[in-house]
């Protein structure tokens, strides 16, 4: 009969103790295909709707553009005058394109909810519409997606030391258990 050889073992013991290690990864940590990374921040927005219109703003700095639509069948609704109240300002949208329109405010809103009221004609149709814009605060575009703490790396490099403990201790028992053998063979 013929005897594993203690040097096979070290690969063996690597291949039982790193596999379960990935089993035991939590979510977005099994470092396999990289998840598409945003191409930047999401700008603010709000939305409001009732019967008749669906409108949407998005804010950008000082302006807002504004996307509205028939709620019905969400067609674009390409001649209509809106009027937005700001924070208890009214501003006249002005027309941008084929189905856009747009605000510019006099200075760019702070962090907040801003209450909006827009009053839309459209052709016969008349309505009020209402919505919160929520601006947050800036994100720090410095800061890591994922960082690695120390107690991530002791954790790791205690697996290790104890693998590598465990290979030594059952590659001493073989080499034992061996001479043994070969004792008792002479």
């Amino acid at each position: 009969m013929k005897h594993f050889p203690p040097l096979a073992a070290i690969p063996l013991a690597a291949l039982l103790f790193l596999t379960p290690l990935r089993a035991l990864a939590g979510d977005g940590h099994d470092h396999g295909a990289a998840a598409p990374a945003a191409t930047g921040p999401a700008l603010p927005r709000f939305a409001a709707s009732s019967d008749v219109f669906e409108l949407v703003g998005v804010l950008n700095g000082k302006q807002i553009t504004l996307y509205l639509d028939r709620a019905t069948d969400n067609s674009p609704v390409t001649e209509a005058q809106i009027e937005l109240e700001v924070a208890g300002k009214k501003f006249k949208a002005a027309k941008q394109g084929s189905d856009e329109f747009e605000v510019v405010l006099p200075e760019a809103p702070k962090p907040g909810a801003l209450p909006i009221t827009a009053t839309v004609t459209a052709g016969a149709d008349s309505d009020l519409l209402a919505g919160e814009l929520d601006i947050h605060e800036a994100a720090h575009a410095d800061e890591a997606e994922h960082s690695h703490s120390w107690k991530e790396y002791a954790g790791w490099a205690l697996g290790g030391i104890a693998a590598l403990v465990v290979m030594l201790t059952v590659g001493r028992r073989v080499m034992r258990s061996r001479q043994v053998r070969m004792g008792s063979a002479a």
